[in-house]
């Protein structure tokens, strides 16, 4: 599985020599399904000039803090929630010591407080900085707080020396950087996880649906593949790519989608409900186009099956996490339809309002147990995915 199809990659390079392999970086990450950005440190613009990145990752470099144009939107606080991981490559003796001081003086070292991604470092430098002390000392508070290190690799250096201190080659650096996304936490686990809308008919032309997008959905499908667990998606309409490595299974209606999830239950260990399914459908649609004729007309709705519900009410359940996108009261709905439903877990977000929830590319969710709960604040909604599920997977262990 390509576990760096979609993700969106910041690469930060530092002051070195090493820092004339970063276009090769740059071009194997795109190769394995990334979208690459890219910031430079200072330093590194004497090594390597910012148009041969700008032209092999296809996006501008960014070099300074204080960029009027980006600050303006606070650049350094959106490239942190741009990415799902940074990469630093080459990654200096002085940049790590600056990293685990917590400096934020520079572009880079601002992203890297700033971002709640995952971060990993491919240092490079002359085998005698490598050994110093201070560095190790730096790289070991560094893996204390989950940083990710590859390398160094071995052999002769610019400087004429032999040993410890050269930057690995881009290959290793890439797959590193799919290591970071793969947690093995539902390694064997089956799951199954509903996403969009769905479309009740009115007639052949018109039907009743929703704003839902099934980004989140999605989203989590990716996340939980990611996570080792073998996944089928049942997808109301929706314009996305299927998530790499997971079966998906499209429908439009309510019943249409309440038959494919039946049908993908056997040997579910985990279901997940994220679609926003239509609560009603019309009692009957019509055979032909209803034409406009001026006169009032009355819909007759009739109740859909409720998916989650049924679906925790087995006999052996899967565990259950729900969704509930809801306009106010948010943690009060919430609670009441983890009570209501006999449901595991529930994820509970405020739409209607603001740029999160339907159609944003961000989110921020409460989750809700019978004893316990957490807030997941703002972020791109494949990180958050990624969050959510470490959660779902240490809920379902504590629960079995």
């Amino acid at each position: 599985m390509n576990t760096l199809s979609a993700k969106r990659l910041l690469l930060v390079v530092t002051g070195g020599i090493a820092a004339y392999k970063a276009p090769d970086v740059v071009r194997r990450l795109r190769d394995a399904g990334a979208e690459v950005r890219v910031v430079m440190t200072p330093a590194a613009t004497a090594f390597i000039t910012p148009l041969t990145l700008q032209a092999v990752s296809g996006h501008d470099v960014r070099e300074g803090l204080f960029d009027p144009a980006a600050e303006a939107a606070m650049g350094h606080i959106e490239l942190a929630r741009w990415c799902d991981a940074l990469v630093v490559a080459p990654a200096s003796a002085d940049f790590i010591a600056r990293l685990r001081l917590g400096q934020a003086d520079d572009l880079a070292s601002a992203v890297c407080l700033a971002t709640g991604a995952p971060l990993l470092l491919a240092p490079a430098m002359n085998r005698q900085m490598w050994a110093h002390p201070a560095t190790q000392d730096n790289l070991a508070a560094l893996r204390e707080r989950g940083v990710a290190v590859v390398g160094p690799g071995s052999g002769s250096q610019a400087c004429g020396e032999v040993g410890p201190g050269r930057m690995v080659e881009a290959e290793t650096i890439v797959t590193a950087a799919g290591a970071l996304f793969e947690s093995g936490r539902l390694a064997g686990r089956r799951v199954v996880i509903t996403a969009g809308p769905t479309r009740e008919a009115i007639d052949p032309v018109r039907f009743i649906s929703n704003h839902s997008s099934g980004k989140m959905g999605y989203a989590v499908a990716a996340a939980a593949r990611e996570a080792g667990a073998s996944v089928t998606l049942v997808s109301g309409p929706t314009g996305l790519e299927p998530p790499a490595g997971v079966h998906t299974v499209r429908v439009e209606s309510a019943l249409d989608m309440f038959a494919a999830v039946r049908a993908a239950l056997a040997g579910c260990d985990i279901f997940i409900a994220t679609a926003a399914v239509a609560d009603y459908r019309p009692a009957q649609a019509a055979a032909g186009k209803i034409k406009r004729d001026g006169e009032t007309r009355t819909l007759e709705l009739v109740p859909n099956p409720d998916i989650l519900a049924s679906v925790a009410a087995l006999t052996p359940a899967p565990f259950t996490v729900g969704f509930a996108a809801e306009t106010h009261d948010v943690e009060a709905y919430a609670r009441a339809k983890l009570e209501r439903k006999g449901i595991d877990m529930i994820a509970a977000n405020l739409v209607g309002e603001g740029d999160v929830g339907f159609n944003s590319d961000d989110n921020e969710l409460l989750v809700l147990w019978r004893d316990g709960e957490q807030r997941l604040e703002r972020a791109p909604k494949t990180r958050l995915a990624r969050t959510l599920v470490e959660l779902v997977a240490a809920r379902y262990a504590a629960a079995r």
